[in-house]
């Protein structure tokens, strides 16, 4: 058996607009999209056009959200603080120019991270689909808050920016848990060259937004001959949040592809290509390798070691866990693991160093045996739930989802029991 994942292939890099179009064009339900976007409380500031476009004469995906204020470049607003309005001159697919200098026309409101959390929370949006989505604002509200020399609850979005940047990281959110994709693969995100001309001047190409992701998130660029901007802020964050593997499998299938367009012209055509693939094993049993990161700690409070575990389930650790040891000198304490990818290390090394009073980590690898697993969405009669199936040689075994089994015992009154078997029962 094979596992199903996704792959981004970043050749003319990313933005929010490419990401969302791209997955629409890889199967993602348009009706579940709209529906879902409708119920942010800002449903009445824009409406959303999907359409097909020809790049380079390839056919591919557009989604566009047209705002009643203004027209703007799609993706093209940054973060910023209350005195910082940019201004931004672009070529656009109908070949006319577009500048757009905010502030100039009428007083616009600003919107923190805080009130934009509240906005993606009273959404209609899935819990999974809320939690990547704040996932992504967090990573983009981090970048900036560096960039501005801020605390990142002082950064604020630009309104007219603001409106189509929460709807492009919420349809991503609302696409991805739709297809029931779980593992992203992103090897690389090509950037062009050259500089962006904004109202104080001009900005090195990758931005300072962008290059702040790249290094807190341990992503890799590529930076080509072509000039013109290519990953911008947003699809940045989108990359560094949603991927889980910078690795393609030695041998795939592709299932089925989906293009999505830019707005930009350049002489590399603007599109972003996902892959649904299906890794192609020899064995029942697929190999690979894994970290586990341990240290012995033997003065830190459980409190502690309990909000360092949720931090480092949060940065993307695949498990952590501890026990209790005796130590030198017949002290008691515990011994911290960390179960992770290579590209985690020294971002899930810098989060024990900061939140524990560990001054030492052994790092090992390790080969591990996995089943193949995907994840699949299952209509039940208490309603949709996202499902793990393992493959054994003996056959498929299926694991109900822990955050479709709570929501079903919250909103029913059933019990954990009950839900579980009836799910087992109706999906076998």
């Amino acid at each position: 058996m094979s596992k199903q994942k996704l792959y981004l292939e970043c050749y003319a890099g990313i933005s929010g607009d490419m990401t969302v179009a791209a997955l629409l064009d890889l199967g993602a339900d348009q009706d579940v999209l709209n529906e879902t976007l409708n119920s942010l409380s800002i449903s009445g500031q824009f409406q959303t056009k999907i359409s097909r476009v020809s790049k380079s004469g390839l056919d591919a995906c557009d989604f566009d959200v047209v705002l009643e204020r203004e027209n703007h470049d799609h993706d093209m607003h940054y973060l910023h603080g209350h005195d910082h309005h940019h201004e931004h001159t672009h070529d656009h697919d109908h070949h006319h120019e577009h500048t757009h200098e905010h502030g100039h026309d009428h007083h616009h409101e600003h919107r923190g991270l805080i009130e934009i959390q509240g906005i993606i929370r009273c959404s209609r949006m899935t819990e999974r689909a809320k939690e990547l989505a704040e996932k992504i604002f967090d990573i983009l509200a981090n970048a900036e808050a560096k960039a501005h020399g801020k605390p990142k609850t002082e950064v604020h979005f630009h309104e007219v920016g603001a409106v189509d940047s929460i709807v492009d990281i919420a349809a991503v959110a609302i696409c991805l848990d739709n297809l029931g994709i779980e593992d992203v693969i992103i090897p690389t995100l090509y950037e062009g060259s050259g500089t962006v001309r904004c109202q104080h001047g001009v900005l090195p190409i990758p931005v300072p937004a962008v290059a702040n992701i790249v290094n807190a998130e341990n992503l890799t660029l590529r930076i080509t001959e072509t000039e013109g901007e290519f990953v911008t802020p947003t699809g940045a964050a989108i990359a560094a949040a949603i991927r889980t593997e910078e690795k393609l499998p030695e041998n795939f299938r592709i299932l089925k592809t989906g293009i999505g367009a830019g707005k930009r012209n350049y002489e590399r055509p603007s599109i972003l290509r996902a892959m649904l693939i299906e890794e192609q094993a020899n064995q029942d049993v697929e190999k690979d390798e894994i970290i586990k990161l341990e240290s012995n700690i033997d003065d830190c409070t459980g409190e502690a070691l309990g909000y360092t575990m949720e931090k480092l389930m949060e940065a993307g650790a695949r498990d952590v866990h501890y026990f209790p040891v005796f130590m030198k000198k017949n002290r008691p304490g515990y011994q911290l693991n960390v179960i992770c990818k290579e590209n985690q290390i020294s971002q899930l090394q810098k989060i024990i160093f900061e939140e524990t009073t560990s001054i030492g980590i052994r790092i090992q690898r390790m080969e591990r045996s996995v089943l193949p697993r995907r994840i699949e969405t299952r209509d039940t009669s208490m309603g949709e739930v996202q499902i793990k199936i393992c493959s054994l040689p003996t056959g498929e075994r299926i694991y109900p989802e822990h955050d479709s089994i709570a929501r079903i015992c919250k909103e029913s009154g059933k019990s954990w029991q009950e839900v579980y078997r009836k799910i087992i029962e109706e999906c076998q």
